[in-house]
């Protein structure tokens, strides 16, 4: 039985999942979830996630939604794969995952919903937020500008979950204007990224292909 993901291919989150599965040769069969027309918020899918999000991964009676949890499935699944090297590594790994929920991709998403979701919503942007958001992601921008000053990676000197957790803002930042260019070295990192892993280079585009077309058929320039 294949492991299925459902999820939007617009989502950041999805991309996730989808580019470590692929990094890591894990097979999963892919569910398109349509945020856009609600059906994350039928009652066959609240089964699943009664928040009503994506991704959610089903492996049998295994369901798990939040893309970092079902991505330390999946590398558990492909033998510790994207987990880092060694079990200090490990565990540096999990500390910058937890962190990217807690202190960067929570704000990145907000930012999102305020500048892009709204506009589907025909609701103006409220400012005051928006001025919150780039608060917060300048203030956690330069912790990890700072980290990876000498780095190619966040962990160690390779690719790990942590780098592909925290690479998930940059999904939308072309069309949400979140200010990363200020950063030198997180903007280094995440080109890096892109130039030697194609899966998260072949993501992106599938990511801006969906975005792009609903911006376009809802009639909206941003």
């Amino acid at each position: 039985m294949s492991i299925k993901i459902y999820g939007d291919p617009g989502s950041g989150s999805l991309r996730r999942v989808t580019s470590a599965a692929a990094i890591m040769n894990v097979p999963i069969e892919r569910v398109n979830i349509d945020l856009f027309k609600g059906e994350s918020h039928t009652p066959d899918f609240l089964k699943l996630n009664p928040h009503g999000l994506s991704p959610v991964m089903v492996d049998g009676d295994v369901v798990l939604y939040e893309a970092s949890a079902i991505n330390l499935y999946l590398a558990d699944k492909a033998g510790g794969q994207l987990l880092g090297a060694t079990p200090r590594e490990r565990y540096e790994v999990l500390q910058w995952m937890f962190w990217s929920g807690e202190q960067w991709r929570v704000f990145a998403t907000l930012t999102f919903d305020e500048r892009i979701g709204k506009r589907f919503m025909g609701q103006p942007e409220d400012e005051s937020i928006t001025a919150l958001t780039f608060a917060k992601i300048r203030a956690a921008a330069a912790v990890l500008d700072a980290h990876l000053a000498e780095r190619q990676f966040v962990v160690g000197d390779k690719l790990t979950l942590a780098d592909i957790d925290i690479a998930a803002p940059f999904s939308q930042n072309e069309r949400t204007k979140v200010p990363f260019d200020e950063y030198p070295n997180l903007v280094a990192w995440q080109q890096r990224l892109l130039a030697t892993v194609p899966a998260w280079a072949e993501t992106k585009r599938e990511v801006d292909e969906r975005i792009d077309t609903a911006l376009q058929g809802a009639g909206i320039r941003l």
